[in-house]
């Protein structure tokens, strides 16, 4: 083989890999974002008012998973990962986890925390529910005990 034919051969080789990669990682984000677990995620996420406010959403932003985070772990029952989330004023990690339930074969959220990047955290299953609406005492007369029936 000559050196001509040997360097086509290397760039050939090269272009072929790449896209092989390319679609793999394709493949696996794709992967990682239809399952029940990503859906349920994201859906307590946007029914949390706290959340959605700390993070200046909507809109909200989804960014892809990092394959070679340590803490992403999914397997047959369980599934453990960390989506990236941005809102208009704030952005961190919607950490989950959730448990596959062997019987009916669908997806339970257990633990859904958004992590800030400036180090605020948000219990997605624990928020502080709003307080109700003060009355406003100047709006009402002074009822006077005298004067009842």
């Amino acid at each position: 083989m000559t050196t001509r034919h040997l360097q086509k051969l290397a760039v050939f080789t090269t272009l072929l890999t790449g896209a092989g990669v390319g679609t793999m990682y394709y493949l696996m984000q794709k992967n990682l974002t239809q399952p029940d677990c990503h859906r349920l995620a994201l859906q307590k996420l946007k029914e949390c008012p706290v959340a959605m406010e700390t993070l200046g959403a909507p809109p909200l932003k989804v960014s892809r998973i990092r394959l070679t985070d340590r803490r992403l772990f999914i397997d047959q029952y369980t599934e453990q990962m960390m989506i990236p989330v941005r809102g208009s004023k704030a952005r961190g990690f919607l950490c989950t986890f959730s448990v596959r339930d062997p019987i009916t074969n669908r997806w339970s959220l257990r633990q859904a925390v958004l992590e800030l990047w400036e180090g605020q955290t948000v219990d997605l299953f624990q928020t502080p529910e709003p307080a109700p609406a003060q009355i406003q005492t100047e709006d009402f007369q002074e009822l006077d005990p005298g004067h009842w029936p």
